[in-house]
């Protein structure tokens, strides 16, 4: 996956709080591992640590102390982007959200954008105080994708994923298929507290996955609002193998047979690796988001 080296980035887009500290209260995530293992299968790619019972203190990232602003000051062109994993980010906060802008305009809608918060630690967001170990997710109380860069790096050593810069831009583009979701009505169907195979969690994760497919095959021909070119120039075959392999590597059966040995359906929340490769592939095939109708 690249970028094009002389395009200006956006980095508006992506708050960098890492090294910030929270003032007051605590995120309560459990003890042991026990605690961060149930924490990861709950909310893995998820929509916000209040649906783990996190303690929520009122913060907001914005109230917090001075951030460490690295995105600000280092992330300016694309050939950043081709080096760093934090410009990285920001280049595909900028690309996806590029993309479904002129998606919701071409549907007769208007796009609202989200930030992605970089953090490190420990955050605290509308939907409640987090770690980072519950993983990327996006808070639909303010509208933000909440993201620990470290992620990545377990996305590889603790779910077996192949990794590489597609890998983590298919996590990203997940989260704002969930902010996508929030504006189009469908993300609060995943709250009526049931799991399992055919609940509607499962469902409203595997739609995430189409609309990250989704960008994906507009991602090289969607102009970037600044230069009218592209931002992203290349996605190769490799990458897409990297991101087909990075969904199985978070499917519900995956995981579950790495940390208890056994696949339980009836307790899924996100799907099975194989839903989750089908439904990526569906929107990359495609482009089309009236493809990513899960529910039927």
């Amino acid at each position: 996956m690249r970028f094009d080296d002389d395009a200006d980035l956006d980095t508006s887009e992506v708050q960098d709080v890492r090294g910030s500290r929270i003032p007051g209260g605590r995120a309560t995530v459990g003890g042991g591992i026990a605690g961060v293992i149930a924490l990861i299968l709950g909310l893995l790619f998820g929509v916000g640590p209040d649906q783990l019972g996190l303690t929520s203190d009122g913060s907001d990232p914005t109230t917090s102390s001075s951030s460490a602003a690295q995105v600000r000051q280092s992330c300016l062109k694309g050939r950043d982007a081709n080096r760093r994993d934090d410009c990285r980010t920001v280049a595909v906060v900028n690309s996806v959200q590029d993309f479904w802008r002129q998606e919701f305009q071409r549907r007769g809608g208007t796009y609202g954008d989200a930030r992605t918060v970089l953090f490190s630690e420990r955050v605290g967001t509308a939907c409640g105080a987090a770690t980072s170990a519950v993983g990327p997710f996006c808070c639909p109380g303010d509208r933000r994708v909440y993201l620990d860069l470290g992620f990545f790096d377990d996305l590889r050593t603790k779910f077996g994923s192949s990794g590489g810069p597609f890998a983590q831009a298919y996590v990203v583009a997940h989260e704002y298929g969930h902010h996508v979701q929030n504006q189009t009505g469908t993300l609060s169907r995943s709250q009526d507290g049931r799991q399992g195979a055919d609940s509607n969690a499962v469902r409203v994760e595997l739609q995430a996955d189409c609309y990250a497919g989704v960008w994906a095959h507009h991602a090289t021909t969607t102009p970037d609002e600044s230069t009218g070119r592209p931002l992203v120039t290349e996605l190769t075959r490799a990458d897409i193998r990297d991101g087909l392999d990075a969904a199985a590597a978070v499917g519900d059966d995956r995981i579950q047979e790495r940390y208890q040995g056994r696949v339980t359906p009836e307790s899924w929340t996100h799907g099975s690796a194989a839903q989750r490769q089908q439904w990526f592939s569906t929107g990359l095939r495609t482009g089309d988001m009236a493809q990513c109708d899960t529910f039927t």
